[in-house]
Formats: C-alpha cells, sequence, structure tokens
C-alpha cells in the first residue's frame, strides 16, 4: 500500500491552491469549493494508486462535505503519520 507524508500532501494541496483559478475555470460544475476538493480527491487516487474498489463512489450530486469525508476515507490507513488534514482542507478551500 502506498502511503503519503504530510510533507507531500502539502505539496499537493499547494499545488491546488495556486491554480485555483485555471482548475475552476475548466471544470465550472459546482462551486469553486468543491471543484477543488474534487480535484485533490482525484490527484490523491492516482498518487496512492488505489483501486476501482478502493475509490469512494457518491450516490447523487456530491457536495463540499461529501468530498471531505471522500478524502478522509481515501487518506485513512494511508498517511506515513498522522497529521490534520482539515487544516490543509480549510486553507485549500479558502477565498
Amino acid at each position: 500500500m502506498v502511503r503519503i507524508t504530510e510533507k507531500e500532501f502539502a505539496r499537493i494541496c499547494g499545488g491546488i491552491f495556486e491554480e485555483k483559478a485555471i482548475i475552476c475555470k475548466h471544470n465550472p460544475i459546482g462551486t469553486p469549493e468543491e471543484i477543488l476538493l474534487w480535484m485533490l480527491l482525484n490527484c490523491l487516487i492516482v498518487y496512492l494508486s488505489l483501486s476501482e474498489i478502493e475509490t469512494p463512489c457518491f450516490k447523487g450530486m456530491p457536495s463540499m462535505q461529501t468530498y471531505r469525508e471522500a478524502i478522509h476515507f481515501v487518506l485513512k490507513d494511508r498517511m506515513d503519520k498522522d497529521f490534520n488534514i482539515e487544516n490543509y482542507l480549510r486553507e485549500l478551500v479558502k477565498k
């Protein structure tokens, strides 16, 4: 199982934050917060090499909270050392 360090998670979040205007422009469905969390979730799925079985599924239209929960689910037991995910998510979606 691939693990992620806090440093690498911070780097991924920082890259998404830096490019948020472009990311939101090219993904106009949903709120900016939902789009950024969706992008982070997908980056984590690729980074952690998750299989289809390990990838979260959604019923209906996902919300910002749904994406937050999915990110927590994906990172559970995959962090090299535990760190506060929410600090990074709050920073990522701040205006």
